[in-house]
């Protein structure tokens, strides 16, 4: 029987068990896994079924209850179960800024922006879902849009005016759409079959 161990915050547990359990047994539902929440430590523990024969979709649960924990809804968390290509990467902020509160404050502040456009316009550019919560930033996506996400969230990070990450972004969605369209016009062109 396989088993992952995850930490959550204790205030996110209620959003991980969902009204009468409703977000629990979703998980449970759409991936082979079983979870034993201890709403007075935060911990869960994934345990996969045991008529599951992907050991991988224990990695995906994982994912599913950590963004929960890194504060993303549970509807945006959903996202991880919509496709393989999606991921979950957290960015732990005191691992770049150390602990000092209010470098994290700071920090925080650029990347949400004012009234949250900055995180907006990240989320709008690169595709990719971005949740701030705590001492991180947490990004779900596809390995392009978490890419793009993660420079943009970096630049901000070390410094960058918000204006020559706002053009940085603009530049990677252009290419993005362009290559996007080059592989949907390359396959458009492959003679059918029939």
């Amino acid at each position: 029987m396989s088993q992952l161990f995850v930490k959550i915050p204790r205030e996110r547990i209620g959003v991980l068990i969902g009204t009468e359990g409703s977000v629990k047994d979703y998980i449970e539902r759409k991936l082979p896994v079983k979870l034993n929440i201890d709403s007075e430590t935060g911990d869960v523990t994934i345990t996969l079924r045991k008529d599951a024969d992907d050991p991988s979709l224990l990695f995906r649960a994982k994912d599913v209850v950590l963004a929960i924990g890194r504060g993303f809804s549970p509807k945006r968390a959903f996202k991880l179960l919509e496709s393989e290509d999606y991921m979950l990467e957290i960015i732990d902020l005191r691992d770049i800024l150390g602990k000092s509160e209010s470098d994290l404050r700071r920090v925080r502040g650029r990347i949400i922006g004012r009234d949250g456009r900055t995180r907006e316009i990240i989320e709008e550019m690169s595709g990719a879902l971005l949740s701030i919560y705590g001492h991180t930033i947490a990004i779900i996506g596809d390995v392009e849009q978490v890419s793009i996400a993660r420079e943009a969230v970096n630049m901000l990070i070390n410094g960058s005016e918000h204006s020559t990450v706002y053009k940085f972004l603009q530049r990677r969605r252009q290419e993005l759409k362009k290559r996007r369209f080059e592989l949907w016009e390359g396959s458009s062109l492959l003679p059918r079959s029939g």
